[in-house]
């Protein structure tokens, strides 16, 4: 008898709890399951080096994920960068502003989409025993080179501004021969970037006499390295291409104020690199990345219509360019700082 007073009133209990934990379980947020990553291909245009320093830190330091894209860093085929990014089996590739002017001119579609460094800090090498200290010195000498037509005309412009005879030099086709064995066997001078090879002469307790481009011509200050996509992309994904440059924007500027953190990062993605090598250069090259722009990866109007009227000048351009389809700015944050 007492059971069957008491079982009715515990089944209204239970029921009543049920519903408790039931409004409780219903007033929870569902997990969500996180957004697939986009994946994206970003070439290079040569080995890793420093250049390339804030990609890796990008991908390292989640920089990248955050902005939903699970990102590749990629080696050039043997079309090169450029023609990767052009046909889109990448999406983003390492650039210069001198192929890209030439390629526009013969219709290839690449944009680029920030500076990588804010000035040239390329140049001609050469050991300081064999005393070329100016371009006038280029006479009588052998430069080794890797064939581009634009090499004899650079080495003619800095010459004629010292009213030298360009035919007195001897110009010869190295490829990717090593700058410090050519120098010892077949050349006298190179063109090389000073904060890889030149901080490599350094440290290889060789030094070298450096002739910078920039110093000759304010036409000659252009952008080398870049960062470069096609026309189609920015069209069609451009929040996509806005991700990226948020992205590859922190990577750059963790690289400019914590150069040796940078440095270690990229030695971890690729171990076989010189550490020696990749710290200083790290730090020869960080303060240079933004140097005296508004932000990293500014590029100015006049910085590409300026090399594009010197290599109109000197023959290497059929006609000149649309500078504004060459590159823009507006996929870098407001802000990089």
């Amino acid at each position: 008898m007492k059971w069957k007073k008491i079982a009715p009133l515990m089944l209204v209990s239970l029921t009543v709890a049920l519903a408790g934990c039931g409004n409780k379980m219903a007033e929870q947020p569902a997990k969500q399951t996180p957004k697939p990553l986009t994946n994206v291909k970003v070439v290079l245009d040569w080995t890793p080096n420093t250049n390339h320093t804030g990609l890796y830190v990008a991908k390292d330091q989640g920089f990248f994920e955050k902005e939903g894209l699970n990102v590749e860093i990629i080696a050039p085929g043997e079309g090169g960068a450029d023609a990767m990014v052009a046909s889109g089996a990448a999406e983003f590739g390492v650039s210069y502003q001198e192929s890209i002017t030439q390629g526009r001119i013969q219709g290839v579609p690449l944009v680029s989409i920030a500076a990588v460094i804010q000035h040239n800090t390329s140049g001609f090498a050469s050991p300081v025993a064999k005393n070329i200290k100016s371009p006038k010195d280029f006479e009588g000498k052998t430069y080794g080179g890797w064939g581009a037509p634009v090499e004899s005309s650079m080495i003619e412009s800095l010459m004629q501004s010292e009213k030298a005879d360009p035919s007195k030099v001897k110009i010869v086709n190295i490829g990717d021969a090593d700058y410090f064995t050519a120098v010892k066997r077949d050349i006298d001078f190179a063109w090389i970037y000073y904060a890889w090879t030149g901080v490599d002469a350094e440290l290889r307790g060789e030094p070298m006499n450096m002739i910078y481009l920039n110093k000759y011509s304010d036409k000659l200050d252009y952008y080398t390295p870049v960062l470069a996509t096609n026309e189609k992309m920015i069209k069609e994904k451009p929040e996509l291409v806005k991700a990226f440059m948020a992205a590859a924007s922190k990577g750059y500027q963790f690289a400019i104020s914590k150069p040796e953190d940078a440095a270690n990062i990229l030695i971890k993605a690729v171990p076989d690199l010189d550490k020696k090598l990749v710290l200083a250069s790290q730090k020869w090259l960080s303060p240079r990345y933004q140097d005296d722009a508004a932000r990293w990866g500014e590029q100015k109007k006049s910085v590409w219509e300026n090399y594009a009227n010197w290599m109109l000048d000197h023959k290497l351009l059929e006609k000149n360019i649309d500078a504004d389809a060459a590159f823009t700015n507006k996929f870098l944050p407001e802000n990089s700082k």
